[in-house]
């Protein structure tokens, strides 16, 4: 996808918007999915947060004190300007590191834990960057990550088409003003792997003991796995 060649810019240009378009597209409900997957985690002395874009999964595992020290990477300057901003409010232990996720800046068995909400479909290899999380988690770590999916379930599939193909694109294009963002999203999810199939790349990359667990009927879901 032609987009994904250029996806720090491409979040550079609408976050500004972001959160507010994020929580009100979504009723608020990613706020739900993030603390379900903070709740999968194990408390970790040391986090790396792939495409930590404005921090929000990370504050949430900081205020849940699931992580003392985070260090989040992103592709978007932007992005992390704003996450950065709302985690100096908390006081709360995060460095931000401009990076590709394909290629991390950080030495093997570097970290106790790997996160990442909805940022693995942006990859633009989903192999190397699972194989970079691999890489960089320690022996005995855990990697837990939430991803946008598909239903399964006939109805809700048909709703969610027309949401993410009619209602979300326009909606997004009239408040951020970009005329690609939102008609991206849908298309990276559309395209994307889900459930047993993302779950095969986890263990193509290495990780033990994966799972799954899906959220609002198949929209999203968590997957976890050790090292």
């Amino acid at each position: 996808m032609e987009e994904k060649q250029h996806i720090g810019q491409l979040f550079d240009r609408i976050a500004g918007t972001y959160d507010g378009l994020n929580h009100g597209l979504s009723l608020s409900i990613d706020k739900l999915w993030r603390r379900k997957t903070v709740r999968c985690m194990r408390p970790a002395k040391r986090v790396l947060d792939v495409a930590i874009g404005t921090a929000d999964l990370t504050i949430e595992m900081v205020r849940r004190g699931k992580a003392q020290q985070v260090t989040g990477l992103d592709l978007s300057d932007k992005m992390m300007e704003i996450g950065k901003r709302k985690t100096e409010r908390l006081n709360a232990n995060v460095e931000f590191v401009h990076g590709n996720a394909q290629q991390m800046p950080f030495e093997d068995d570097t970290f106790d834990a790997v996160t990442c909400a909805f940022g693995c479909r942006n990859f633009q290899n989903l192999d190397e960057g699972l194989r970079e999380m691999f890489r960089v988690l320690r022996t005995g770590g855990q990697v837990v990550i939430l991803e946008f999916s598909y239903p399964s379930n006939i109805l809700v599939r048909a709703l969610y088409d027309i949401y993410f193909t009619r209602v979300l694109p326009f909606i997004g294009r009239v408040v951020s003003r970009d005329k690609t963002a939102y008609t991206y999203l849908n298309k990276s999810v559309k395209s994307f792997c889900w459930g047993e199939e993302f779950i095969r790349h986890m263990c193509e990359a290495g990780f033990n003991e994966p799972q799954c667990k899906a959220l609002s009927m198949g929209i999203a879901t968590i997957y976890t796995a050790n090292k």
